[in-house]
């Protein structure tokens, strides 16, 4: 290969990887990338990088902007900016409860995948845990994706978030209204909605008005499920 062909091909590459980085950083800023950019990515999450952690830098902002792509509706069909806001900051108040505030412990510290699945350490079912619970791959902390809220009677987070769910006279009378609270019946309602109040409620709010307050959103009402029946009562 002439030095002149060795040239080009070196410029073709640096166009190419230019090019690239033009398109990722254009898919951040728009979509959910428009709400939550890199700084406050690195904000909302302090400890994502923990040097404690073994499994730093695992929970990258590109990987989430990717993630939150692969669900068009998440974060960008709220009919309004302050819904918007209100929706990503339910989804990183429930995540980071999950998550201990996205510190990622490592897979040996896991619990086993009958305890993922829902059972507890002597394999009998846990009531009220959903055995899909994740990040961005879960329906209920993201969107509705028809299988896991319709098999358990439960409306979508993503609708409750955002206004477009309406209590039938069963959850009326079971005390479930519109508001954070309901995600978190949905979520985990069998341990920690209809019990008063708990340190698991407390933490998941607390959450959940931090990101609120960064991202300029409002609140909302009905943010506990202290006197909610779960939706397997």
């Amino acid at each position: 290969m002439t030095t002149t062909t060795t040239r080009f091909v070196q410029l073709a590459a640096c166009a190419a990887a230019s090019l690239l980085a033009v398109a990722a950083s254009g898919a951040a800023a728009q979509g959910v990338g428009s709400v939550i950019t890199q700084a406050v990515f690195n904000s909302m999450l302090p400890n994502r990088d923990n040097s404690q952690c073994p499994a730093r830098g695992f929970y990258t902002y590109d990987a989430f902007i990717a993630a939150a792509n692969s669900f068009p509706a998440f974060g960008t069909s709220g009919g309004s900016a302050e819904l918007i806001r209100r929706e990503l900051a339910a989804f990183f108040g429930q995540t980071s409860h999950e998550t201990t505030g996205t510190l990622l412990i490592t897979a040996t510290e896991l619990p086993s995948s009958r305890e993922r699945a829902g059972a507890g350490p002597g394999g009998q079912p846990r009531p009220g845990v959903h055995r899909r619970r994740g990040l961005l791959q879960d329906g209920h902390l993201v969107l509705d994706d028809g299988a896991g809220e319709q098999a358990y009677n439960k409306p979508s987070s993503h609708d409750v978030i955002l206004g477009r769910w309406t209590p039938s006279a069963a959850d009326t009378a079971a005390g479930r209204v519109p508001g954070y609270g309901v995600i978190t019946n949905i979520i985990n309602g069998g341990i920690e909605c209809g019990v008063g109040q708990n340190d698991a409620n407390v933490d998941r709010i607390g959450y959940y008005k931090r990101y609120c307050d960064m991202l300029g959103a409002g609140y909302g009402s009905n943010l506990d499920c202290y006197n909610q029946r779960n939706f397997a009562s």
